[in-house]
Formats: structure tokens, C-alpha cells, sequence
């Protein structure tokens, strides 16, 4: 053999060619050639002949070299009018992100179209990854393919744990869109799956097709779930989901979203027709929209209604039936304005909720809002001074409580004094409430009135320190702080509550001028609240190592307000104490802990102690107690409350993760919550299996089993727990994305 040399004038004139030297044996690798004119062709090869005008043939290591493209070879043909060629015994065709190797090539360089016999494929577009191997492929133009009798996997080579096996599939890298006919899913070289017709993204992105059909399994049937997505468009999407459960029957849900410049939302329904148990039509409808009409104006509704109290506890799971006991609905207007030194707000919204009555703990519906205007204001003064306004116009509705109009005004008057060193704010205010209440029970209509002042100051130092410890360097922090409040006691029985509620003290309400919320009840006071923070912080990680926390507030007088309304007198001269212990011990163990004793009863009111330990991903262990010596155990009633929370995941070997968690309560002696499984990731596949069980109500309890396949670049098959995990495991890990 001997290598034909051409000088490049000769070339150009005559066929356009470059001889140069390249080899290329990877995806990501590109043949170092010189830099080319754009359409020129380039060959090299142990040896050349033929005619340069009509046939050039080529024989030995052949690498021919066209714009973005290169072709390897142990011999080529290439015919200069068309610009065609003819390659083997083996080949591989290289492309930005594509690589195609095979026996036999018949390719055309200008159109990328032709045949390969025996390719194997391999592609990545935007992080998805796509190889396999056929009997034969039609490049059918730039970045299209078309595989018969094909084998496709995203593992990576060498990884044949799944496949897709199809008749046809069809690539388009241009629309980002594949096609596989007469499918078939392996998996560890078992059939798993079959379908006559499946379309697919190639680069992660969105389009329309069935999504993964998901199998959850509960004590209230098994329930198979085969969405299908709606690609609309870039700004908005659908997807129907028909669902059947082996207890109630068949049903349909529906998801529309929706994003605009201006605007954003998404619509929501699942339906029953008529449930297999209640023979009742069920259903829920949910919907939030908000839109911006100007840069000042917008507006927008939330809304949720289901057709019984028992949807929830019959169709979510624990999370939706915590959180769904008062559906709100409501939709609002709102206006901002700015000018310097100042801003604005002023809303409208209607407001109202459905409340889902637990029949063993029954619950009274809070008041809808028919309508709310809030009026809100702020102005920067000189010296350091700034005035506020908080306003709000109210009417209460309720079928069976007490109605009426309510105006609250608070304007108030505030001096910010703020240095390095600390801070000094003092502020003077009056609250104004006006009642029109209707007439209720008998009494007739009447109007009542409020009027409190409202003095306090907010004051605080700041100061710190270098300090070594066990042989490392430390900023301490020391941070006292003081809030005074005065505001007179009056009496308030003869005022309705529409929506206060007394807030359980703790160190945020530690330093707000009134324990209630809403606004219908305001205590009176002559405090100081009171509190001491000191910090570790290590100034080679910058983690906060240690944080420690003690406050307490002070009373000069001991008359004080109800919930009712009515005045009362404190049995102490201060109210619980309250202590907080918490920080990152190291990077792997964090601790958080708070404490709170009861003045008066000279006993420990609650508390709470945390650790997680979490060395890495995949690895967490948090154990957690609480007590509580007077809690809300149910809607109705409060008792002691002692629990103790353990939550764990930890790999057994390189691929298996246990996961588990136990929610116990101690007084009752009785599981909250279980939950145990373990998850299996192989790299280009993971399995997970999940059971759970969880109370529902005070005398029921409902069992899920969760289990799912996840295939690399195609999804998960079965019942997703991972939301399941997040929520009762803190630190949880998605097994696909540790690390080994």
C-alpha cells in the first residue's frame, strides 16, 4: 500500500479536494482537521485512486471530512456529481451529538440522506442520551433517522438491563420528536410492556402523548391511572386522566395551565360519575388565576370545591386530607401605588370557605368575607421618621353565627433609629374598630366601638467577639433585645369575633404588640418582652455551630383580656419561659431543640428535640420528640401530647436503600404513621417499594402501597412515593441522584 500525494491547487480545481490525516473514535471527539472552506470535501487514506472528475476510490483507514461531517472507514467510493458515497466493511459516521457505526454505508454528503446496513446508534441532545442498534437505517435528511427492526435504550454502552424493541423508530432531532411502531418494553430481558404506536421527546422537553401510567394501591382500592399530555403550545398545556379504581369505579380528571405575559393560571377537575360505593356523583373543581392589568393593577381568584366531606379522605392521601379540612374561594382586586419616599395598597376580594365536617369531630365553618376592602399605606418623615396606615372594611357572613360590617383604622407613627451597633424604634398609634352588627337571636341590630391606643419600642444591641475553641476559630455573637408595649385593657365581651384567635406565645410573638389575631380582639398591656441570643459561628466553614436562645416577657400589671373578650388577671408577673438550643454541630449532625415552661403552673408547658444526622446523600437519620402538656389533639378537644418521630434512609450495600419511618404516639400507644421500604438503583434503572399507613380520623386508619419502576430517560411506572419520602423523611435523596 502507499499513500497517493496531490497538491492542493490540483485539487481545488479540479474536485474540490484537501488531503489531510484525522481519526475520530468518539461521540464528543471531533476529527482534528484543518480549518476548511465551507462544502469543500477532505479525505485522507492509506491509499487513493481513480478518476478525481467521476469516481475517486479509497482503501485503508479512510477518513473523508465534509462541514460538520466525517466518515470513517475501511474503504469508500465516492462519486463527485452527486456527491455520493459508498462505504465498508465497518464505518461510523460522525455528526455534532450523533454517531451512527455500521457494515455497509450508501450515504449522500449535501441532502444526509441514504442507507446503512447493520447500525449501531448513538445520540445525546440537551443531557438525554439515546443508543441502539438495528438492521437497517434510512437517514432520511439532516437529523433524521429511520431504524428497522431496532433495539433503543438511554443506559449507558454495555447496559442492556431495558430496551425498547420496535419494528420502526423514528428519530427527528429538527422537531425533537420520536416514533417507535409495534413496541415492546424489556426489561432484564423480559417483555414488561406493548404498544402498536408510542412518541417521544428526544431532548427532554415537552410533547403531546401518553405519560407514564401510574398503579397506587390503598385500602380504598387499586387505582390505575394513563394520563395523556396536551403540547398546546410553549405558554399552555392539557392533560386528561381516565383512572379506574376496583372500588369506585371509573373516573376522568382534567389539568389545563396556562402562562401569558399579563397572565398565568390553571384549571383543575377530576370526576366521578357515580361512585361504585356511594352511588353519588363525585367530584372536585379547583382553579387559581392572577393577571396583571397595568404595572398598579391586578387581580385574580383560588378556588376549590369537592362534592362531600368524605372526598379526601376517600381519593388523597395523608397531606391532602391534613390540609383540606376549609376550602377557600375566593377572587380579589388589587392596586399599588408608589411615590417618593411612600407606597399604597388597596384591595378588594370576596371570600368564603367549604369546610369538610369529620362527623366524629365536628368543626364550625370560619366567616366568608362579602366583601374585604384592605387599605394599607406607608410615608417616609425627616428625622428618621415614617407613618403607616392599616385599614379594612369587612362584611361577615355566617349561616347559624353572629353577622356584621367591621372597620378597623390604625394609623401609627414610627421613629427608626439603626446603627452597627443596634437599633431603637419607637412607635405611637391609635386602632379604631367600628361594628354594624345585624340583629341575632332575638337581639336587635346595633353599632359598637373601639378605640385603643398603642405605644411601643422595639430596642436591640448587637456585639461580637473572636474566640478560639477546640483548636478552631469562632465569631460569638451576644444579641440582647427589648420590646415594650402599652396598650389599656378594656373590656370587649360585647364584641363579636368574627376571626381572632389567641396565638400560642413563642419567640416571634414574643415581640408583637397583640397576642390575638384578626382583628377582634386587642389585650391590654404594660409588658416588656425580654430576650438573650448568643451565636458560635466557625470562621473557616461559616456554619452557625452553636445557637442558643432565652426570652421571657414582663407584666406591670396583671389584668389582661380573654378570647372572649372579657378581662381576667394574670396569676404571674411573667409569662413562659421560653429557651431554644439549635445549630450544625458539624456538617453531618444538626441539632434543634426549644423548650417552654409554664409560670404559672411552675410546670414544663412543651417541648421539642430534633437531631438529623446527614453525612451525605442518601444517608439521613432524624429522630424527634415533642411534648406538650395541653394541645390540640382534634378539632374538639386538647389533651398531653408526647410523640416520638424517627425517620431514616440508609444504603445496605452500594444499590439498596432502606427507608422507614415511625410517628408514635406515646400517650395513645398507638402508630400515627408508618412507613417502611426500599429502593434499588441500578444507574439506568431504580425500583422503589413503599407501604405506609396513617391515621385518617380519630378511629380510622388508611394502608398504601407504592410501587414503581423507573427507567432512565423514559420515567417511572407504577405509584410515585418520592413526594410521599420527602415529606416523611427530612433529607430524603432520590437514589438516582447520589453519588457513589
Amino acid at each position: 500500500m502507499h499513500r497517493t500525494q496531490m497538491t492542493p491547487i490540483a485539487l481545488a480545481l479540479a474536485t474540490a479536494f484537501t488531503l489531510q490525516t484525522a481519526r475520530s473514535e468518539q461521540i464528543e471527539d471531533s476529527v482534528a482537521l484543518p480549518a476548511q472552506v465551507p462544502g469543500q470535501v477532505r479525505m485522507d487514506a492509506d491509499h487513493v485512486d481513480g478518476q478525481l472528475d467521476t469516481l475517486l476510490k479509497a482503501r485503508g483507514n479512510v477518513v473523508t471530512h465534509k462541514d460538520d461531517q466525517t466518515v470513517l472507514s475501511e474503504w469508500l467510493d465516492y462519486y463527485r456529481e452527486s456527491s455520493r458515497l459508498k462505504a465498508g466493511d465497518a464505518f461510523r459516521i460522525i455528526k455534532p451529538n450523533e454517531q451512527v457505526d455500521g457494515r455497509l454505508l450508501d450515504y449522500y454528503l449535501d441532502s444526509h440522506t441514504g442507507s446503512a446496513q447493520s447500525p449501531v446508534f448513538r445520540s445525546r441532545q440537551k443531557g438525554a442520551t439515546l443508543r441502539g442498534k438495528g438492521d437497517h437505517l434510512e437517514f432520511n435528511g439532516p437529523d433524521q433517522y429511520r431504524i428497522r427492526r431496532s433495539e433503543a435504550t438511554t443506559c449507558e454502552p454495555g447496559d442492556e438491563s431495558w430496551y425498547l424493541k420496535s419494528s420502526t423508530l423514528d428519530l427527528d432531532y429538527v422537531s425533537n420528536v420520536g416514533v417507535a411502531r409495534n413496541a415492546t418494553l424489556f426489561f432484564q430481558g423480559v417483555p414488561i410492556g406493548y404498544t402498536p404506536w408510542i412518541d417521544f421527546p428526544l431532548n427532554n422537553g415537552r410533547k403531546t402523548g401518553f405519560l407514564i401510567p401510574t398503579l397506587k394501591t390503598t385500602n380504598n382500592g387499586t387505582e390505575l391511572t394513563v394520563p395523556y399530555y396536551f403540547n398546546l403550545a410553549p405558554n399552555y398545556d392539557l392533560t386528561l386522566t381516565p383512572h379506574t379504581n376496583t372500588k369506585h369505579g371509573i373516573g376522568m380528571g382534567a389539568e389545563f395551565r396556562y402562562l401569558q405575559p399579563g397572565y398565568s393560571g390553571t384549571l383543575f377537575t377530576d370526576q366521578l360519575p357515580k361512585d361504585a360505593v356511594t352511588k353519588q356523583h363525585r367530584y372536585v373543581w379547583s382553579g387559581q388565576h392572577i393577571q396583571r392589568l397595568s404595572p398598579q393593577l391586578t387581580f385574580g381568584y383560588d378556588a376549590t370545591k369537592v362534592s362531600d366531606d368524605d372526598y379526601f379522605r376517600d381519593f388523597g392521601d395523608r397531606q391532602a386530607i391534613a390540609a383540606n379540612v376549609n376550602l377557600l374561594r375566593e377572587a380579589w382586586v388589587n392596586y399599588a401605588m408608589s411615590w417618593t419616599g411612600g407606597s399604597a395598597n388597596a384591595q378588594a376580594r370576596m371570600q368564603r370557605y367549604q369546610t369538610l365536617q369529620d362527623p366524629l369531630s365536628p368543626v364550625t365553618p370560619p366567616y366568608a368575607r362579602l366583601p374585604q376592602l384592605t387599605f394599607t399605606a406607608y410615608q417616609t418623615l425627616p428625622q428618621g421618621f415614617s407613618a403607616n396606615l392599616t385599614s379594612e372594611l369587612t362584611q361577615f357572613s355566617h349561616p347559624t353565627q353572629q353577622e356584621g360590617t367591621r372597620l378597623i383604622a390604625y394609623p401609627s407613627v414610627t421613629w427608626n433609629f439603626a446603627r452597627t451597633w443596634g437599633f431603637l424604634r419607637p412607635k405611637l398609634g391609635v386602632n379604631y374598630t367600628n361594628y354594624d352588627l345585624a340583629a341575632y337571636q332575638g337581639a336587635a341590630s346595633r353599632n359598637a366601638t373601639r378605640t385603643l391606643p398603642v405605644f411601643t419600642v422595639d430596642s436591640g444591641l448587637y456585639f461580637d467577639r473572636d474566640t478560639r475553641l477546640l483548636g478552631s476559630d469562632y465569631t460569638q455573637t451576644l444579641e440582647p433585645r427589648l420590646y415594650y408595649v402599652n396598650i389599656p385593657t378594656k373590656a370587649q365581651s360585647q364584641l363579636p369575633n368574627f376571626d381572632s384567635s389567641e396565638n400560642d406565645i413563642g419567640f416571634a410573638q414574643l415581640f408583637t404588640e397583640n397576642r390575638f389575631s384578626g382583628g377582634d380582639r386587642i389585650n391590654g398591656a404594660n409588658q416588656v418582652s425580654a430576650a438573650l441570643t448568643s451565636s458560635l459561628i466557625n470562621q473557616d466553614t461559616g456554619l452557625e455551630t452553636l445557637r442558643v436562645a432565652v426570652g421571657q416577657r414582663f407584666y406591670f400589671r396583671n389584668d389582661d383580656i380573654s378570647l372572649s373578650g372579657a378581662e381576667t388577671q394574670r396569676k404571674k408577673n411573667g409569662s413562659d419561659i421560653l429557651a431554644s438550643i439549635g445549630g450544625s454541630l458539624t456538617r453531618s449532625l444538626r441539632l434543634d431543640s426549644s423548650y417552654q415552661y409554664n409560670n404559672d403552673l411552675g410546670k414544663t408547658q412543651r417541648y421539642d428535640m430534633g437531631v438529623i444526622y446527614q453525612p451525605k446523600q442518601g444517608k439521613t437519620l432524624s429522630v424527634r420528640y415533642r411534648y406538650g402538656r395541653d394541645e390540640q389533639v382534634s378539632a374538639t378537644r386538647r389533651d398531653y401530647l408526647r410523640q416520638l418521630d424517627i425517620a431514616v434512609q440508609w444504603p445496605l450495600t452500594k444499590n439498596v436503600y432502606a427507608l422507614a419511618r415511625n410517628n408514635y404516639s406515646l400517650r395513645d400507644r398507638k402508630n400515627l404513621e408508618q412507613l417502611a421500604g426500599v429502593e434499588y438503583n441500578q444507574g439506568c434503572w431504580s425500583v422503589r417499594l413503599v407501604g405506609q399507613r396513617y391515621v385518617t380520623n380519630l378511629v380510622t386508619t388508611r394502608t398504601a402501597y407504592f410501587i414503581q419502576l423507573e427507567l432512565k430517560g423514559i420515567g417511572g411506572l407504577g405509584s410515585n412515593p418520592i413526594d410521599t419520602l420527602r415529606l416523611a423523611i427530612p433529607g430524603y435523596s432520590q437514589t438516582r441522584s447520589v453519588e457513589p
